[in-house]
């Protein structure tokens, strides 16, 4: 049974590893075309390795989201390769948890150039395309973090991600029907992510990520926004462990 899935190309960012790389895996194997960009090109081509030798359709770039003229150049170079492109994942992100009193703002400026920054390059760049074709689905990759403020710790943190799910809902109220506009906020999700948190809050954020979920659970979201028919829009969706209060 045809899906709405299949043969949509969907550019992913920070896939790497972690939910971009197994959204990638999922998506292909769903019959999507999937072009794959982050900065770690060595496990992009892992990624890509494992959806051509399972009959799939996969390209990888090298890709820093912080980097305006970068983004646009593999959205282009996906566009050059498949023909279009239909969905954009933005997905790309940091979490150094750390309290504000300890002011590392160059970990601020990090998150607000990734988390924010990188999400409004990603859009800047598949917009014109999404409005000349008339379609075209942009997925946010927010969290719960960016429903109620997690801290102490996480509060710069939640700035980005609360930011991630504003712009989110004003593009989607900009676009039109057109143009499809998905946040998907999760909770504690299996991937390197709780890695970003080297300071003083290391050790409580991977004991709270001892009840994550699979990373997969992240893929199926993300799988359910874009297989719906054309004229309906999921707009957010917020998944967590069944242990997690937060």
């Amino acid at each position: 049974m045809r899906t709405n899935i299949e043969n949509k190309v969907v550019l992913i960012t920070g896939a790497s590893s972690g939910i971009g790389a197994v959204t990638a895996r999922y998506l292909a194997a769903r019959g999507a075309r999937v072009a794959v960009a982050a900065r770690r090109t060595d496990l992009l081509q892992r990624v890509v390795a494992d959806i051509l030798t399972s009959g799939g359709a996969a390209r990888s770039y090298a890709l820093d989201v912080t980097d305006k003229a970068n983004m646009e150049a593999v959205v282009a170079a996906t566009v050059g390769d498949f023909g279009r492109i239909d969905v954009i994942v933005n997905n790309a992100g940091l979490m150094p948890i750390r309290p504000m009193i300890e002011v590392n703002t160059d970990e601020w400026d990090a998150m607000i150039d990734v988390n924010i920054k990188g999400t409004l390059y990603g859009i800047a760049a598949v917009l014109p395309r999404f409005t000349a074709q008339g379609s075209g689905h942009v997925i946010n990759i927010s969290s719960v973090a960016g429903i109620k403020v997690f801290a102490p710790g996480g509060t710069v943190y939640s700035g980005t991600k609360f930011a991630v799910r504003a712009i989110s809902e004003g593009l989607r109220q900009e676009v039109g029907a057109a143009i499809r506009v998905t946040s998907i906020e999760p909770g504690a999700v299996e991937s390197e992510l709780k890695h970003s948190t080297s300071g003083t809050a290391k050790d409580t954020v991977l004991d709270f990520y001892k009840l994550a979920i699979p990373t997969e659970s992240v893929a199926r979201a993300i799988a359910f926004a874009i297989e719906q028919p054309d004229d309906v829009d999921i707009n957010e969706i917020v998944l967590r462990p069944t242990r997690q209060e937060f």
